[in-house]
């Protein structure tokens, strides 16, 4: 089969393109990443790229959008999302769990429930994937999360040892590893020991063979023996084994250690050419030929795909890269296809996708979404992991006539929070009791510009940050510090609520007087914030006090 493929077309096998999960072209949101309807389709159709990464929509959205992608391919498609924490994380409607952050500090206290809640969160992804069409989970995250200042990495991580990191992947990749979708181990040979985000540039990981030995790499061994299917490289320099090339881009890595030392034998994929880690120094189009020299077999959202596409088929004509090693790759990609269902290996069935490929639209069972089971299990992990003090529940007392209670919310991206709406609870409930709504953008100015009336209010301060792709920060925001030490200095502080990352707890327990109290929860979606307004009001869950 892959003899009777042109260059071209092998090729394009390597090739995940990035578009929206919304169905119509004025819905997209990135059109430098995303593209229209007809370009897509000629990259499916005319160039028979290998897969799609989506981003975006609802999950009973995408699952019209998968279906039309397939019967759009030249090939069966891998179609692929970055859904570590479920797929409600990037498709709404679904299942969204909390960051996998939440699970290790369950195993702080209960290894073997952590365990289960790992394999369930696998599983349950991994169901709802299929259920809207995808079949690559872009997930687990096997970095070790060491480094509290990581911008990027922060509580994507299953914790900050590579046991428990290990560990607690290793089941994630069992739950999932019982349905017909492939998993990845992210982001070799690590990315946790780092205070650079590499979506805006390079950062350099300057640890000794013995200490990645010993920290960086037992996750993925640990993941590899689970059954892994891919494992994603990462955008690092990693002087110690490769002075000149990042690791996505190393065969001294790629090959060397992952294939060679290691044994993997699954799909090796690139994180996103399109990075500046990367993308700044290279190109768009050199940087997929540096990778598939390297040993990638599939090279993840470039830039330009037909001009990549182009240069990695220029590089074989010219002696830079062997076709056996394409052929090797594309060998490796439809394994991983025909493992999640697709029937490539027939002859007819290569056209159009192949009709065998495709789930009817009438066949899809949106009952598989978000049913009670799998919420539950995801509200039980939030539960199970919330940390808590000072003096609770809060009383809360009618303010003298000149004041009134002030819900001050502070978000590093007003426009970027999907999670907050007048109907979610961190708006709605506190109004429930009186609390009038403050919300602060970290880029709004000057905390002078914001204190709204001279007169004190007691205050319920809701901070809502963790680490977030191309913020290059994880800590605490100024706008969120300014506002904390003000409140601290007039008195007005009667409660702080911190959702996302528990570094930024440690960061203020020091200075929080022991009788205010504090919750803090690793979710930041409407469910973690029922949870969270629950422990602070002292309701019950069924919305009584």
């Amino acid at each position: 089969m892959i003899d009777n493929l042109s260059l071209p077309e092998l090729v394009a096998q390597m090739f995940v393109v990035r578009a929206s999960g919304c169905l119509f072209d004025h819905q997209i949101r990135y059109p430098e990443w995303e593209p229209t309807a007809s370009k897509l389709r000629y990259y499916l159709e005319k160039l028979g790229v290998g897969g799609v990464i989506l981003v975006g929509g609802s999950a009973a959205e995408l699952a019209v959008r998968s279906h039309q992608l397939q019967s759009w391919a030249k090939f069966p498609l891998l179609l692929a999302a970055d859904i570590e924490e479920g797929v409600g994380q990037r498709f709404a409607g679904a299942t969204w769990f909390g960051p996998p952050m939440a699970i290790a500090e369950v195993a702080r206290h209960e290894a073997g429930k952590a365990d289960r809640y790992a394999e369930q969160m696998g599983a349950v992804t991994a169901i709802e994937a299929r259920a809207i069409g995808l079949n690559w989970i872009l997930a687990p995250v096997v970095d070790v999360n060491n480094n509290p200042d990581n911008p990027v990495i922060n509580v994507r991580a299953f914790g900050e040892t590579p046991e428990i990191v290990g560990k607690l992947a290793a089941a994630f990749i069992r739950g999932a590893g019982e349905h017909p979708v492939l998993t990845t181990a992210k982001h070799f040979p690590g990315h946790g020991d780092t205070a650079v985000d590499s979506h805006l540039e390079l950062p350099v990981l300057p640890h000794s063979p013995a200490r990645l030995t010993e920290v960086e790499l037992p996750p993925f061994v640990e993941a590899m023996a689970a059954g892994v299917d891919a494992v994603m490289s990462a955008h690092l320099l990693i002087p110690a084994w490769d002075a000149e090339f990042p690791a996505t881009l190393s065969r001294k890595i790629l090959i060397g250690k992952l294939r060679e030392e290691l044994g993997f034998e699954g799909l090796i994929v690139t994180d996103a050419l399109v990075m500046g880690a990367i993308a700044n120094k290279y190109g768009a189009n050199e940087a997929a030929v540096l990778a598939a020299e390297a040993g990638a077999d599939v090279l993840l959202m470039p830039l330009d795909p037909e001009g990549a596409i182009l240069a990695v088929c220029e590089a074989v004509t010219q002696g830079r890269l062997s076709i056996s090693q394409i052929k090797a790759s594309v060998n490796r990609i439809w394994k991983a296809k025909i493992k999640v269902g697709m029937l490539i290996s027939d002859p007819p069935q290569l056209a159009k996708g192949g009709s065998k490929n495709l789930q009817s639209l009438e066949s899809i069972d949106l009952s598989l979404l978000a049913n009670p089971q799998a919420r539950a299990t995801a509200t039980d992990i939030l539960r199970d992991s919330l940390k808590f003090g000072g003096n609770l529940p809060l009383q809360v007392a009618k303010p003298p006539e000149n004041q009134c209670l002030r819900n001050l919310i502070v978000v590093d991206d007003v426009l970027g929070c999907e999670f907050l709406g007048n109907h979610t609870p961190a708006i709605a409930l506190p109004e429930q009791f009186g609390y009038e709504l403050q919300l602060i953008d970290d880029r709004t100015g000057a905390i002078a510009d914001n204190t709204g009336a001279e007169h004190f209010s007691p205050t319920l301060l809701q901070i809502f940050i963790r680490g977030n792709c191309f913020r290059g920060s994880a800590g605490l925001t100024e706008a969120a510090q300014d506002w904390f030490k003000k409140l601290l200095k007039t008195g007005e502080l009667q409660a702080v609520l911190i959702y996302g990352s528990p570094y930024v707890l440690e960061q203020f327990l020091p200075h929080l007087p022991p009788s205010i109290p504090y919750v803090f929860c690793f979710g930041q979606m409407p469910a973690a914030q029922s949870l969270v307004l629950e422990v602070l009001f002292g309701i019950d869950g069924t919305g009584n006090a």
